[in-house]
């Protein structure tokens, strides 16, 4: 009796275009790749029935992000008294200039 033995090779990779969002059921099956990409690429943006859900990012990316959430810049926290109508006025931190001395 003579067997057949199929070749064992390589999965080929599905190539997938950048800046295309994941469907679902192709991030999950292919979520290394996912956050492959996150790494080295960018945000991955993966879609449920057509509608965008979620973001993947790289923890760096996402330490980025966040931080200002922990830590506000001078003008966040300024923003409140601004849209309150409270106006600043800017002073300069060099002295006035004298004008130059006739000899």
């Amino acid at each position: 009796m003579t067997r057949l033995v199929r070749k064992q090779g390589k999965k080929k990779q599905r190539t997938r275009p950048k800046g295309r969002p994941w469907a679902l059921q192709d991030a999950k099956a292919s979520f290394s790749e996912v956050v492959r990409r996150a790494q080295e690429s960018g945000p991955q943006h993966v879609t449920v029935h057509g509608k965008e859900s979620v973001v993947v990012v790289s923890a760096e990316e996402f330490a980025k992000l966040t931080i200002h959430a922990k830590y506000p810049t001078l003008r966040a926290l300024l923003a409140p008294m601004r849209d309150a109508g409270l106006e600043f006025e800017r002073q300069s931190i060099f002295p006035p200039v004298r004008p130059p001395i006739e000899l």
